[in-house]
């Protein structure tokens, strides 16, 4: 068995060992200490350095790569291992029309600016020029900023992406900065209270098997711990949706230094893509932290940024914090270190989401406070056929890019900013760049997508007030029965045990995260092993019989088919004549067609078909949902008796894929309307 001198003494701080830090009784260093520093910018071969006295930074020069970053006695926190352009990045990946293969560029500036040069701030820049001649490029200008401030314990990115008019068209698929850690060090990740562990290493996964995807490895007996052997590793076992990722990152604790915390914070999502609900990684084994400003992740190609030959844009994204904080090496628990490190790094987080929007960025492109506006109001919800209607509560209201109903899942190109509302429906939405939108909401237990039909035009300093408004979800006639929680997810249908040998020890015992665990999907063709699922509305329970994904059926020989699910109800009498409206919501899907026929199997053509939709490959990647979707369909009396009815819901997609398919949010059947 091979094992790591350092992650064994690592391990042994859980059971009492050879080695113990204590975090002092005050809280880790503060970056306000040492404050009378300036920062000093110097010039080195091939680099920059911006030094503060608490943190040294060193960029290769004109590349803008982050290659150093000196702290607390640590001469570099990166992947000392790593070429300089593998350790703190920001890359893009590309494709133009027709490439079957997505190309990613680390950008590379090509000139390196200061922007801002005083005691108490310096702001530089890395600018990537395209040229159409180099190869080496996509077809966007990006500015890149660092900045570094006297007395804070980190630093600030972000970046401005411009195109301009007559630059090819093309699919920019991903945007981020990534930053790569030396991995003898840092070996505890934190993503949230709940989700936080120590990690296996690069080179765990290495000697690792692969499973059904590259990212999925089952980690052997030669681990750096054996605590780890037998464990699943997905790097998609640690996303999050965005409006959950604030913070997130490693800490360092071994013999040879004090305890050190990197934290990537992400005060505001206006930059991000697809609304609060998007999902996007976060940090994983590398140890890789990132922050990932768009990707296909859960949603597919239906979002991203495309761009049409000659397509003027302009956007900025960040700025990000980068936070570093540390704590005193004593004789003390290693559970009181880590805990002290991430309460400290939450603390930080706050801060920064309290100072949002900065006002010490120095791009014309980046609007202060004073150059923001907000809209007020109250969402109210008016459903005529339920008698108590659950409150707009903690409903997600937000403006995005004018669109559709719903569209603003799907929008990448510009600003979002999204609230919830309080438990009487009001919301406040502040600093709102100027520009116009559409004003739309999702409100929990609540199916459909809200719209404000009027656009709203932000202008520095407005302040919107809107009289209360009512979203009526759809609706044609009372409920007859209905199957699930219009919540957007799948979370609250039958989610299966893991299998004891593909197991993540984090989620063990979790009923909310347990959908994060490797290899669910194949559970259905052990609990269903020769017909598909049959849910008997009044009998069974959906919280036990409902499976969480529809998923193929694999046949042998590699290939898969499609499956087809049975909702079996009695009627009493039928409307006849009358139109009865099944509302179909899912929660995601994945190269599927889903086909709805009522009480015979082999009608053709079916009552009702999706055509092929979704490439979100949410059950691969581990998650409860990917994009959202909602059909109102008209199910004519005539199709339906008295007595047993049946839906019959297939997915008729056939394949080579185990993860082709849907997942529900939301079903249910109305009956025809009634006069008020």
């Amino acid at each position: 068995m091979r094992n790591s001198g350092g992650w064994i003494l690592g391990t042994l701080l859980f059971l009492g060992g050879f080695f113990f830090v204590h975090v002092a009784a005050s809280s880790p260093r503060s970056h306000r200490q040492l404050a009378q520093d300036a920062v000093e910018i110097k010039m080195v071969k091939n680099g920059v350095v911006l030094d503060n006295k608490l943190v040294q930074l060193t960029f290769s020069n004109p590349g803008g790569d982050v290659i150093g970053i000196r702290y607390a006695g640590i001469d570099n926190l990166l992947a000392i291992n790593n070429k300089e352009g593998d350790r703190g990045y920001w890359d893009v990946v590309w494709n133009y029309p027709g490439e079957a293969k997505n190309t990613q560029y680390r950008l590379q500036g090509t000139q390196f600016k200061v922007i801002t040069e005083r005691p108490d701030q310096v702001e530089v820049s890395f600018i990537t020029t395209y040229n159409a001649n180099s190869g080496v490029t996509a077809p966007v200008n990006v500015d890149r900023r660092y900045i570094m401030q006297q007395g804070r314990s980190g630093f600030y990115t972000y970046a401005i992406f411009e195109r301009l008019e007559g630059w090819p068209g093309g699919d920019m698929e991903t945007v981020r900065v990534a930053y790569k850690l030396h991995q003898a060090k840092f070996r505890y990740m934190a993503l949230s209270d709940t989700r936080q562990r120590f990690m296996p290493t690069a080179d765990d996964r290495a000697r690792g098997r692969p499973l059904a995807f590259k990212e999925a490895v089952l980690l052997n007996n030669e681990t750096s711990s054996p605590g780890l052997e037998g464990e699943v590793d997905d790097k998609y076992q640690y996303s999050a949706e965005d409006k959950d990722i604030k913070v997130h990152g490693w800490i360092s604790i071994d013999d040879q230094s004090p305890p050190v915390g990197f934290w990537m914070i992400t005060p505001s999502d206006e930059f991000r893509i697809g609304g609060p609900f998007k999902q996007d990684l976060t940090s994983h084994v590398g140890p890789t932290s990132l922050t990932v400003f768009a990707a296909h992740h859960y949603v597919g190609k239906d979002v991203g940024l495309t761009f049409q030959e000659g397509e003027v844009w302009k956007k900025v994204f960040g700025p990000v914090f980068i936070y570093l904080n540390s704590a005193a090496r004593n004789t003390a628990d290693s559970p009181s270190t880590i805990r002290t490190l991430w309460n400290n790094a939450k603390d930080q987080m706050l801060e920064e989401v309290k100072s949002w929007p900065y006002n010490f960025i120095s791009s014309p492109d980046f609007p202060s406070s004073d150059q923001r506006g907000s809209v007020s109001g109250q969402l109210l919800v008016h459903d005529r056929y339920i008698e108590s209607l659950p409150r707009t509560s903690f409903a997600y209201v937000g403006l995005a890019a004018p669109g559709e109903v719903g569209s603003w899942q799907r929008e990448s190109k510009g600003y979002q900013f999204w609230t919830q509302t309080d438990e009487k429906g009001y919301f406040l939405i502040e600093n709102i760049r100027p520009g116009n939108y559409n004003l739309y909401a999702s409100v929990p237990g609540i199916v459909g997508d809200y719209k404000y039909e009027v656009d709203i035009t932000i202008e520095p300093g407005s302040k919107i007030q809107l009289a209360s408004i009512t979203y009526k979800p759809p609706r044609t006639g009372p409920t007859l029965w209905e199957i699930g929680i219009p919540d957007r997810t799948a979370a609250e249908f039958y989610i299966p045990d893991p299998y004891p040998t593909l197991t993540n020890k984090l989620y063990k015992g979790s009923r909310l995260d347990k959908f994060r665990q490797y290899g669910l999907w194949a559970r259905y063709y052990e609990r269903y092993p020769n017909n598909d699922l049959i849910y008997r509305v009044g009998a069974n329970n959906y919280t036990e019989d409902w499976f969480y994904a529809q998923v193929t059926r694999s046949v042998g020989n590699g290939r898969h088919v499609g499956t087809t699910w049975q909702i079996q109800f009695e009627l009493k009498n039928v409307v006849n004549p009358g139109n009865y409206t099944l509302q179909l919501a899912l929660a995601s899907a994945t190269y599927a067609e889903l086909q709805v026929r009522v009480n015979n199997l082999n009608a053709k053509p079916p009552l009702f078909s999706t055509g092929l939709i979704g490439d979100d490959n949410a059950i691969a990647r581990l998650g409860i949902h990917g994009l959202y979707r909602l059909w109102s369909i008209d199910v004519p009396s005539t199709l339906l008796r008295e007595g047993s009815n049946t839906i019959y819901l297939t997915q008729s997609r056939d394949g080579y894929s185990p993860f082709q398919g849907v997942m529900y949010d939301y079903i249910r059947l109305e009956g025809p309307s009634e006069k008020p």
